[in-house]
């Protein structure tokens, strides 16, 4: 097994069409005027979701939301993408929201905001724009643009940008994400692009210690050097509640 670049075995071809047929029969399940939408980042994950689903049901059924908190370095990506696939779009500035929340605080518990709730507060206000966006539309559902990697260790915040009614790129790597974005013939770059949360100045692979080449060796093989391994393992155990399902206890009542 080739592990330099993309692996020999994935037929991207052969993927992105059975994920297009997947996602065609999901949405006709929900009927011949259901719609997509889909929280455009810019970044390769929505970029390529926003691209299946296009062809899935075409581009008149596809609503892309962009959802910058004030400024966002990439907006012209966002745009980028929903220009060339020719997809509806919806802007929202969630700063008014995000603002108000960190004013406000936890009044009832008199005290601030804490840094992991301000981290993870955009991407669950961006969630429930877009299912704000999705019932005003009627009959719509938001897509998950997560992929394997970033959940394997974690990098998703939990019923923020980890919800969705269902999802394409769950099952699938970074590389195997990019093979399929070349396969629909996406703008390079964009597929392309180096992955970072936008906040601290760093790509996520200067941040996690490891790059995202030798992650998806080791969740596909198991192989990978030790300190390596132990990071990711660490990551992974700490973060695999958001790989399952909502724990719900199991009471069954008992008539005899």
């Amino acid at each position: 097994m080739n592990f330099d670049g993309y692996s020999e075995w994935f037929d991207a071809d052969y993927v992105k069409d059975k994920a297009v047929e997947w996602i065609r029969n999901k949405m006709d399940w929900f009927g011949p005027n259901s719609k997509c939408v889909i929280g455009i980042s810019g970044g390769k994950d929505s970029t390529v979701v926003a691209a299946l689903c296009a062809e899935a049901v075409g581009p008149e059924r596809v609503w892309g939301v962009t959802m910058p908190d004030g400024e966002q370095a990439d907006i012209d990506d966002s745009m980028k993408v929903i220009k060339h696939l020719g997809i509806n779009h919806v802007p929202l500035n969630i700063k008014g929201i995000t603002n108000a929340c960190k004013l406000e605080g936890i009044a009832g518990m008199n005290r601030e905001l804490s840094e992991d709730a301000k981290i993870n507060m955009p991407a669950r206000i961006r969630m429930t724009m877009l299912y704000l966006v999705a019932q005003t539309l009627g009959n719509a559902f938001v897509i998950n643009t997560c992929n394997l990697s970033e959940d394997w260790i974690g990098y998703s915040t939990w019923h923020g940008d980890s919800a969705g009614d269902f999802s394409p790129l769950g099952k699938l790597t970074t590389d195997e994400v990019m093979a399929i974005g070349d396969a629909l013939g996406l703008p390079y770059e964009l597929v392309h692009k180096t992955p970072s949360d936008g906040l601290c100045g760093k790509t996520d692979e200067e941040k996690l210690g490891f790059t995202y080449a030798e992650l998806n060796k080791y969740i596909r093989t198991g192989i990978a050097e030790k300190k390596t391994k132990d990071i990711i393992d660490a990551m992974h155990r700490k973060n695999a509640f958001k790989l399952q399902p909502l724990d719900t206890f199991n009471f069954e009542v008992d008539y005899e």
